[in-house]
């Protein structure tokens, strides 16, 4: 996984900036809650149900004034709480929709991803 990542960091990243950011390191909950926030995309894809905490957690500690946007596996469970027109939900199994996903989800407009946001946290709330 590690060597993927460095391909793709290499492939399309700056000295300033990468694509990618991956850790193997445990975090605390309010440091994992500032990561959360910080991340303008969360993708969460497990190819069996689970990862539904992770989903709702990433919806929760989002930006109400400027939030991420979730993808989401059709399998994980959180995917029956969510739709599609609050995360965008895709097979894991596809690469190519993964990829749509990203770019679709780093090109949403702002007033798009505060209306999906505020569907799904209505839902957690």
């Amino acid at each position: 996984m590690e060597n993927a990542i460095n391909h793709v960091n290499a492939d399309h990243g700056t000295d300033e900036w990468r694509p990618i950011r991956y850790t193997n390191d445990s975090f605390s909950q309010p440091a994992l809650a500032r990561l959360y926030r910080a991340a303008k995309i969360g993708v969460v894809t497990p190819r069996r149900d689970g990862m539904n905490l992770v989903a709702k957690e990433y919806v929760a500690a989002q930006d109400p004034e400027d939030p991420g946007v979730l993808i989401l596996s059709k399998f994980a469970g959180a995917a029956e709480d969510f739709n599609e027109d609050e995360a965008l939900l895709l097979d894991p199994n596809h690469p190519k929709e993964i990829a749509d996903a990203i770019s679709k989800a780093a090109n949403m407009p702002l007033e798009e991803r505060v209306k999906r946001w505020r569907s799904m946290m209505d839902k957690i709330e």
